[in-house]
């Protein structure tokens, strides 16, 4: 099999845009502790799951083991915040809540509380799976990352409804949906 680059690799991987998020949970005193993933997405209704990827070279990593969480999902005006989890901290100090599992940020466009499901090997990373218990969101824009860089929604367009794809939630294949 032949070897991938890894910077080949990660500017690939790059070309997906992605939400931001911090996960937090509280580290092994019992304080806040987060981390900036983009590495996250919903995987079952029923269960509620989702999952989040982490290097298993960061700190949280070792915290999340077993340990309830919340996925912070950033709003567009939390770049800082990005940036003070990723590792480069500024001098905006994170405004914390206590979320329905553990530790949240407040102001984020949505906040998912899970407690701990699965956690699986990935390679230089963890996939950890979590079941949601709580949700928390806003009409707030989110925060998005691609090609390496923070960026925000622009202008919607016009046009074509979900109606013409057949992952539309209000057709198609979603349960809640008549069948046509």
């Amino acid at each position: 099999m032949r070897t991938l680059d890894q910077l080949d690799l990660r500017k690939t991987f790059g070309r997906f845009a992605t939400g931001v998020t911090v996960v937090t949970c509280a580290n092994d005193r019992g304080e806040p502790h987060g981390a900036t993933v983009n590495a996250f997405t919903a995987v079952s209704l029923e269960p509620a799951l989702c999952q989040v990827t982490v290097t298993r070279r960061s700190r949280i990593c070792g915290y999340l083991h077993g340990a309830p969480f919340a996925v912070n999902v950033l709003a567009a005006d939390q770049l800082d915040l990005a940036w003070h989890f990723a590792g480069r901290p500024k001098d905006t100090v994170p405004e914390w809540t206590q979320g329905a599992t553990a530790p949240a940020l407040a102001g984020n466009a949505a906040t998912i509380s899970c407690v701990p499901w699965r956690t699986y090997d990935g390679g230089d990373h963890l996939i950890v799976l979590g079941e949601v218990v709580e949700l928390a969101s806003t009409e707030t824009e989110p925060l998005l990352f691609y090609a390496g860089q923070f960026h925000q929604l622009g202008a919607r367009h016009s046009g074509s409804h979900w109606a013409a794809s057949l992952d539309c939630p209000d057709l198609g294949w979603f349960p809640a949906a008549p069948a046509a």
